[in-house]
């Protein structure tokens, strides 16, 4: 291992000096870099080029269980541990930053809420049994960008999202009629949405779009996130790899960014634990074939 730290640094420092202050010979340095690598060193260079092909795929968002997972759908044999060793080894992370946060649910009205039907039972048979609902804020240098979005909780599919400049109505509204667009719903009540009680849910013209299709309605408990906890690990993800990692000086180029996190990234390609490392279309399909 030390002559692979002289080898590695080179060009920062004289060869002499780096093998005096590691207590290895400089003839032992030379003589390990003339030697022939093993299989095993080849094997490492070759499986760690797939390494890093599958990092570039995951945006540099996978640590080693996912691309372990990445490796082995592509059909490469390799335990966990090589891929964390050779991970580590080489300064492959996945890329974490903390950032601002805002408050975006205001249940402080008079409307009237909806029981809580799932009891967090986020469970489903099929795809349109539950529906998840929420939203998150995004900074830009151009102030604050509001995201709805709808989890279909048997995939984790986003089925339906909007954004906007102002948390309303409005803005949940879009993301449900772009669900209803792109799936076929059962007009029997068989659909429950989930949300918090926040104002927005609540609104009369949201609710009839609701019952306009059929959907049962389900509210959380006041004050707890753990009852649309699904929800809220959708928007973990969404900072943890995305708009806690980028600076939008635009709230344009923030809805170009999360374009693209949600409709190329995570509904297509983002490889999930909870579905087996596929993702939520991939995994969908397969409930077809």
């Amino acid at each position: 291992m030390s002559y692979q730290i002289i080898e590695d640094n080179r060009q920062v420092g004289v060869v002499e000096t780096q093998c005096g202050a590691l207590g290895v010979s400089v003839s032992g340095y030379y003589a390990w870099r003339d030697r022939q690598p093993s299989q095993r060193q080849q094997e490492d260079v070759r499986l760690l080029s797939h390494i890093r092909a599958a990092y570039q795929a995951g945006r540099g968002l996978y640590g080693s269980p996912r691309i372990h997972a990445a490796l082995r759908q592509q059909g490469i044999r390799c335990s966990r541990k090589r891929v964390a060793r050779l991970m580590r080894q080489h300064g492959i992370h996945s890329r974490r930053r903390p950032k601002r946060r805002v408050r975006t649910t205001d249940s402080r009205h008079n409307r009237p809420v909806a029981p809580n039907l799932l009891q967090r039972d986020f469970s489903a048979d099929a795809p349109n049994e539950k529906w998840l609902g929420d939203i998150v804020g995004i900074w830009t240098d151009e102030g604050w960008l509001y995201l709805a979005a709808l989890l279909d909780t048997y995939s984790r599919l986003i089925v339906g999202w909007a954004m906007s400049g102002y948390r309303d109505e409005a803005l949940v509204e879009a993301a449900l009629r772009m669900a209803l667009l792109r799936r076929t719903i059962s007009q029997t009540g068989e659909l429950i949405q989930h949300t918090d009680r926040g104002s927005q849910y609540t609104a009369d013209d949201y609710r009839a779009l609701l019952k306009e299709h059929a959907i049962q309605v389900s509210m959380s408990d006041k004050g707890d996130p753990y009852d649309n906890a699904m929800m809220e690990s959708f928007f973990s993800t969404l900072r943890a790899e995305l708009t806690d990692q980028e600076r939008f000086a635009t709230q344009q180029a923030a809805r170009t960014a999360v374009f693209d996190f949600i409709e190329v990234f995570y509904n297509r390609q983002r490889l999930h634990s909870s579905l087996g490392y596929h993702s939520p279309l991939a995994f969908e399909s397969a409930l077809l074939s």
